[in-house]
């Protein structure tokens, strides 16, 4: 046995045992263990904890976040997604449900954060269960999942940074419904409304129309990019060099700047990030940076960017919203000449 065995052995016995100040206990002993644990022993140790995640949003909300981080550490994060989704997304849901009574019984809910306000508010609450058409139990759950939703939803958040977990996550469509009524409210679903939105293995064609006034196309594809700040620096980084190599004349980004936008530890480096050229779409349309890829609109079913000259200077702070999330932007090859004009003379004229 090893020492994660006898943590989650702890964990569980407090599970069956009702007793919730063993099974906190149990929780930094695990999380403790999950470093120095082979993958295999972690990836047992969450198929044996999975079950505990049907606890009430309260109890386990601690415990929901410890599997997500669990699972970057073990063989497949599979063996937990669905239910950590599920949750998730109840969590939400509920969290929605007791704001919209609340407000109708008592008037406004405390913020989500105030946890000095639980005891009263679940007085309050659950006290008032029968007039609200709730019995006892299901008023609790619905004050625990408006205090600890965040809770739940940050596991999501944090896997949901991996490719491999965007590409597989089951009820996305849910998750989408269930973030937008607790989003002025709940800080933590709206980064992962973000993440739900973000593009892989996706095509891009750029023309370079007014930034060196080239005519040159290329075919990109891209994946793992949160915001169009992080896509005009990766862009510049790669189109951006030597023209005799087909690349185009200009500044590119520092190393610094890239890997801010990258890979890089340094989010936010001395200066920020400078800005190169004007994002346009395929109608014209100002590509703001504060979008996401998935803003892009489709011509002739391919995201298009066409690249004009920046009509001011522009600088950001940081260089990508999601640390763990690896970006992909990949030049696939050069549009062949007469290929690219026949885009540009599709594409509309910018209209500002």
């Amino acid at each position: 046995m090893t020492a994660l065995d006898g943590q989650v052995d702890m964990l569980l016995a407090a599970m069956d045992a009702r007793d919730p100040d063993g099974f906190e206990v149990a929780l930094p002993g695990i999380a403790r263990a999950v470093p120095d644990s082979p993958p295999d022993a972690v990836q047992a140790a969450l198929v044996r904890l999975r079950p505990a995640l049907s606890l009430p949003f309260g109890i386990a909300g601690n415990l929901a976040q410890l599997v997500g981080s669990m699972a970057g550490y073990g063989t497949d994060p599979a063996v937990v997604v669905p239910t950590l989704v599920d949750r998730a997304a109840a969590a939400m849901e509920s969290a929605a449900r007791f704001a919209k009574l609340h407000q109708a019984a008592f008037g406004d809910p405390p913020r989500p954060q105030a946890h000095d306000e639980i005891g009263s508010t679940m007085q309050r609450f659950a006290g008032g269960a029968a007039g609200l058409g709730l019995d006892g139990n299901e008023a609790e759950l619905l004050v625990q999942a408006w205090f600890c939703a965040d809770d739940w939803v940050q596991p999501v958040l944090y896997l949901c940074q991996r490719a491999d977990v965007r590409t597989t996550l089951p009820q996305r469509a849910r998750l989408t419904t269930a973030i937008r009524p607790v989003l002025d409210q709940h800080g933590t679903p709206t980064w992962l409304a973000g993440l739900l939105r973000v593009l892989d293995d996706e095509p891009l064609l750029v023309l370079d129309r007014g930034f060196a006034g080239t005519g040159r196309g290329y075919r990109v594809t891209i994946g793992g990019i949160g915001d169009n700040f992080q896509l005009h620096t990766l862009l510049a980084a790669a189109l951006i060099g030597d023209p005799s190599r087909g690349l185009l004349p200009g500044r590119p980004p520092t190393a610094v700047e890239v890997a801010a936008a990258g890979t890089g530890d340094d989010l936010q480096p001395a200066g920020g990030l400078r800005g190169n050229w004007n994002l346009v779409d395929a109608n014209g349309e100002w590509i703001w940076n504060e979008g996401n890829p998935a803003d892009i609109p489709h011509l002739d079913g391919v995201r298009v960017v066409v690249l004009d000259p920046e009509p001011y200077s522009r600088s950001w702070n940081t260089g990508r919203q999601y640390p763990l999330m690896t970006p992909l932007l990949r030049v696939d090859g050069p549009v062949p000449t007469g290929e690219a004009a026949d885009w540009l003379r599709r594409v509309k004229p910018p209209t500002r």
